[in-house]
């Protein structure tokens, strides 16, 4: 399962992309309240970021749950590293932990 053609497309996803969002939708139109929050949290925060719609790809929805033993979408990366899910990442807006973590990242953001 390791070496699945999925899991291979999300590793390049992950590597070519500091900021990477898997969603349901995409970061124009989410299609979930969910996706939407995390969406607006990164908006607000000036990242720019890939959005990734799992709804396009039925292997690649299942996939990306397998690849991080996480069950629900969205999920957000940040330099390849599984940051969290839209409750994880809002509490982290909230108490300024996911402008440290970008910060010390690397990532640019509009808003300090």
């Amino acid at each position: 399962m390791a070496d699945s053609p999925v899991f291979e497309r999300i590793r390049a996803d992950l590597t070519s992309n500091d900021v990477v969002l898997y969603m349901k939708g995409t970061p124009v139109f989410p299609q979930c309240g969910f996706s939407a929050a995390v969406v607006q949290v990164l908006s607000q925060l000036g990242v720019k970021f890939k959005g990734i719609n799992i709804l396009e790809d039925g292997e690649l929805r299942q996939g990306i749950k397998d690849f991080t033993n996480w069950p629900t979408i969205p999920q957000l990366y940040v330099k390849g590293e599984f940051v969290g899910g839209c409750d994880i990442v809002r509490e982290m807006f909230q108490s300024g932990e996911l402008l440290e973590l970008l910060n010390s990242r690397g990532v640019g953001v509009a808003v300090q």
